[in-house]
């Protein structure tokens, strides 16, 4: 059993490592591109909802290939978390059309609710993509304050991957020990 349960660790560990630290490179572009043209930026964000939605439905698909019923109840909660956080990013865009808020601060509230959105998210799919959506929060409000912030980012992306990989191999280590 205790095998089993490494090897599942394991089996996350390098699915969920990828994608995070794919999403992580992902979002230092859409850093690199909001520092230079808040305009694109906030178009890219606009994007990204979907490449994020997609990212944790193939978590939530592969944590529940065993039972076809889990995968339907997972992406049923994974189409209406990710609908509704589109349906604010779309409320958050008209805003901006209306001319109620420039497309630089669009672009940092969008970040932000791809932030949220993504660490609610991470409390399913798992603690990664939580990481992805604080390194969002923390990338938004960075943003906010400085004005050529990707190589704060970019050491903070790096931290972030460090980290998990530190983490990981702990967690594995203690499970050998036990």
């Amino acid at each position: 059993m205790l095998e089993d349960e490494d090897s599942v660790a394991q089996r996350r560990f390098y699915t969920e490592e990828p994608i995070l630290i794919l999403l992580i490179i992902l979002s230092l572009v859409g850093v690199r591109i909001t520092d230079y043209s808040p305009i694109d930026g906030y178009a890219y964000w606009m994007i990204m909802v979907f490449v994020f939605a997609f990212f944790s439905i193939i978590i939530g698909w592969l944590q529940s290939r065993q039972r076809i019923t889990d995968f339907k109840k997972i992406l049923r909660e994974q189409s209406i978390h990710w609908f509704t956080s589109l349906l604010v990013v779309e409320g958050v865009s008209l805003l901006q059309k209306t001319d109620h808020m420039t497309r630089e601060n669009a672009a940092l509230v969008i970040m932000m609710v791809l932030a949220q959105s993504t660490i609610l998210d991470g409390l399913r799919v798992g603690w990664r993509f939580s990481v992805v959506g604080v390194f969002l929060g923390v990338s938004a409000i960075i943003a906010a304050h400085w004005q050529h912030f990707f190589w704060i980012e970019l050491f903070i992306a790096i931290l972030i991957v460090a980290g998990t990989i530190m983490v990981q191999s702990w967690l594995e280590k203690r499970v050998k020990a036990a």
